[in-house]
């Protein structure tokens, strides 16, 4: 069954605890994909990922390469799985895909301080509760490290 993880973001940034998110996915032997809700914010995060740390990067590609296939983590705005990943995160508004049950884990990251994005976890959160995944809620504690809350 898919394991459906609501991360909230409080007084920090996307790109402040992606890249972490991602290194453990990829320690752990995982495909991921990145799926980002505009091509302006995938180019940024296919950037950011080559750059966020003076001494590490995230080798990854983009959905636009022809080895993307090849790549152990790929930035996207399609719902495709172009990577055959087995986690998929989901940044800046994206849906949810389609094909949900095809992935061990889906992170859904939201930005608490924006209203709009609150909402739509909410409802993402709902409907992935009406069909029956496993759901679990995680927020940052005064120290920054993710509790699981229930």
């Amino acid at each position: 069954m898919t394991e459906i993880l609501f991360y909230h973001l409080q007084g920090m940034t996307l790109e402040s605890v992606l890249p972490s998110l991602l290194e453990k996915s990829l320690e752990r032997g995982w495909r991921v994909a990145v799926q980002a809700g505009s091509e302006e914010r995938a180019e940024m995060l296919d950037s950011y990922l080559w750059t966020y740390r003076e001494d590490s990067f995230l080798p990854h590609g983009t959905w636009r390469e022809t080895d993307a296939a090849d790549q152990p983590l790929v930035v996207t705005v399609h719902d495709a799985n172009p990577n055959r990943a087995t986690v998929r995160f989901l940044v800046d508004g994206a849906a949810m895909p389609a094909d949900c049950a095809a992935y061990e884990r889906i992170v859904l990251i939201f930005n608490g301080d924006d209203d709009e994005a609150v909402h739509a976890a909410r409802q993402a959160w709902s409907n992935c509760k009406s069909l029956g995944f496993d759901l679990t809620y995680w927020q940052p504690d005064e120290r920054g490290r993710w509790q699981r809350r229930n």
